[in-house]
């Protein structure tokens, strides 16, 4: 009787084994696939190239000769006139700016924020 249940808890033993390593050899794939999927899928969100600094003035320079194209035809396009205050920010050209917001305030009395914005710049570079 004694060799009878040594030899039940040596099976137990071996199947516990054997339901133990099958286990990891499910596991251990399944958890390493399940690893690549949220890797590969936090690299989407996340931009692959990243623009030069002259690429980008390039590209600024390139919305501001078309907006200034604009309003060669359409001096009092406000859009184009935004879009040439925002682009020559862009590029740090605080001074380049004024003209078109001072068209803006002209044309828009009653919008504060292109007031407030010429001042703004105006006391930024010092032109009064």
């Amino acid at each position: 009787m004694a060799l009878k249940n040594t030899q039940g808890a040596s099976k137990r033993r071996l199947v516990q084994l054997f339901t133990l390593i099958s286990s990891l050899f499910l596991l251990v794939p399944l958890g390493a696939s399940t690893v690549n999927l949220f890797s590969s899928a936090t690299k989407v969100n996340q931009p692959e190239v990243v623009e030069s600094e002259a690429e980008m003035l390039q590209k600024l320079q390139a919305q501001e000769t078309g907006y200034e194209s604009i309003l060669s035809r359409e001096p009092m396009n406000q859009t184009a006139l935004e879009g040439l205050v925002n682009t020559r920010l862009a590029m740090d050209n605080s001074q380049g700016a004024i003209a078109p917001l001072e068209t803006l305030v002209n044309l828009y009395p009653d919008r504060a924020d292109y007031q407030s914005a010429l001042d703004e710049l105006k006391q930024e570079t010092g032109d009064r």
